[in-house]
């Protein structure tokens, strides 16, 4: 219980400052090199590098994990603390979207694409103001469920171990799970790993956000919780990923605004259907009342975990 809500608080406070050695970017540079050298073998190459990158993660972590509570109880609190903060990116995805709502406030477009195409893979270059914001707001809708409540779902159910084996299946998919010449055989293994371990968290992550929108709606009607299930029910499956849909079509629904549409990916047309109604234009405010149901559902769903595990406490202790 203490280290689960410590790791949640540190992450609130201090993301994942660029000067930490952070797992994932470890984790990134394994991949890169494990591509290079087994792309060559397509499928077979694919797999071996998710296997090799699974086993060393719950190595490492196992070993760091155990080994620190074996240690002292107190400095196992604080590792595990440590490891719960880095597997979760809420913090970092607001100062990561942030930089897009304030050029588009500045009223320049060069820099708010720039700032885009640092978390997003479509390309930037082609975008006006409305195609910018949509991207942006995709995005923290898309990683509410990636990289904050499936990371909590896989933390507090095997613990650090659990959340770091997580990251790296979805830091797998992030680098390689692309349907292009280059990754579509080597990639198809992290890509349907990264479905199945995202089945069911994204599900959930659409029920927290219809319900973060209700909490919401209590202080600002800009959300909509009865038509982000509508919403949500109508549109979930209107993407490739059997999982991408079902946040951002809750998005869409929450902020009564439409999402998706064809995109560029390396100078290539993907045809991507819309979601959502659109109760009004989309607008740069948006970036900041997606970011908003993405802390009040993690807020919810910690909440819910922590009530669990005292619960839990107090019955068998």
């Amino acid at each position: 219980m203490i280290a689960f809500a410590a790791g949640y608080v540190l992450d609130l406070l201090i993301g994942d400052p660029h000067w930490f050695p952070h797992p994932v970017r470890l984790m990134g540079r394994l991949i890169a090199y494990l591509e290079k050298k087994w792309n060559r073998n397509r499928v077979a190459g694919g797999v071996w590098m998710c296997i090799t990158v699974l086993f060393l993660t719950g190595i490492v972590t196992s070993v760091l994990f155990f080994g620190c509570y074996a240690l002292h109880p107190v400095i196992g609190i604080i590792v595990e603390a440590t490891l719960t903060c880095m597997v979760l990116a809420a913090k970092s995805l607001w100062v990561e979207s942030r930089p897009v709502y304030l050029a588009l406030e500045s009223g320049d477009l060069d820099p708010a694409r720039k700032a885009l195409s640092m978390i997003v893979g479509r390309d930037t270059e082609r975008l006006d103001r409305d195609g910018i914001t949509r991207a942006a707001v995709e995005t923290v809708a898309e990683n509410t469920s990636d990289g904050v409540i499936a990371p909590l779902c896989y933390t507090f159910l095997f613990g650090p171990l659990g959340g770091m084996l997580y990251k790296a299946v979805n830091t797998m998919d992030s680098m390689v799970g692309y349907r292009n010449e280059r990754y579509l055989y080597f990639g198809r293994a992290a890509a349907r790993m990264d479905d199945a371990a995202n089945f069911l968290p994204s599900r959930l992550s659409a029920l927290l956000m219809m319900l973060a929108a209700a909490i919401l709606r209590i202080g600002s009607k800009d959300y909509h919780p009865i038509l982000a299930g509508r919403i949500w029910k109508r549109d979930r499956y209107r993407h490739k990923s059997p999982n991408s849909a079902q946040t951002e079509s809750t998005c869409a629904g929450a902020l009564g605004i439409v999402l998706g549409g064809n995109s560029y990916y390396g100078g290539v047309l993907v045809e991507k259907p819309l979601i959502g109604d659109p109760l009004r234009p989309i607008e740069k405010e948006d970036i900041i009342r997606a970011a908003r149901l993405m802390f009040v559902s993690e807020a919810v769903m910690v909440a819910i975990v922590e009530a669990g595990l005292f619960l839990g406490y107090r019955l068998f202790f």
